[in-house]
C-alpha cells in the first residue's frame, strides 16, 4: 500500500465515523418517531409531544447531511475550496441540529421513567466532559503539565 492511499484512508476514516454516528442517530430517531408516535395517538402526553417535536425537527437535517456527504464523495477533487467550505459549514449545521435531537430522546426517556431520564442526562454530561478532556489539543495538555 503506498503512502497516498494511507492518506485517503485516514481522511475518509473520520468522515466515515461521522457518517456512522449520523446513521445510528437517524435510526434511533426514526424508531422513536414510529413507536412513540403510535403511542402518542393512543395516550397523549405533553412531554412526549415536545420530545417528538425535537426529533421531527432534526430528521430533515439528518437527511441533508447524507446528501451533502454523498455529494462531496461523488465530486471529490472537482469542487473549489470555497464550495467545499460552504458544504462543510452546511454539514456542521446539520450535525449540530441532529445532535439536538438527543434532547428529544432524553425527554422521551424522562417521560418513560423519571430515574431513567435523570440518569441519562447525568451520564451524558459526564460523557461529554470525559470526551472533551480526552480530545483536548496536545499543546494545551503540555501547557497544563508545565504549570503544575
Amino acid at each position: 500500500m503506498d503512502e497516498k492511499s494511507v492518506n485517503v484512508e485516514s481522511r475518509t476514516s473520520s468522515q466515515d465515523k461521522r457518517w456512522t454516528i449520523m446513521a445510528a442517530l437517524l435510526g434511533t430517531n426514526t424508531a422513536f418517531m414510529l413507536f412513540q408516535g403510535i403511542e402518542q395517538e393512543r395516550t397523549y402526553t405533553a412531554v412526549r409531544e415536545v420530545a417528538l417535536t425535537f426529533i421531527a425537527v432534526a430528521l430533515p437535517f439528518q437527511g441533508i447531511y447524507f446528501l451533502i456527504y454523498t455529494y462531496i464523495l461523488e465530486h471529490e477533487g472537482k469542487l473549489t475550496e470555497p464550495h467545499m467550505q460552504r458544504l462543510r459549514n452546511a454539514s456542521a449545521v446539520c450535525q449540530i441540529v441532529a445532535y439536538g435531537s438527543l434532547i428529544g430522546v432524553a425527554l422521551m426517556w424522562y417521560n418513560i421513567s423519571t430515574y431513567v431520564g435523570i440518569f441519562f442526562v447525568l451520564s451524558s454530561g459526564v460523557a461529554v466532559i470525559l470526551i472533551r478532556t480526552a480530545i483536548r489539543p496536545l499543546d494545551q495538555l503540555e501547557g497544563d503539565e508545565a504549570a503544575n
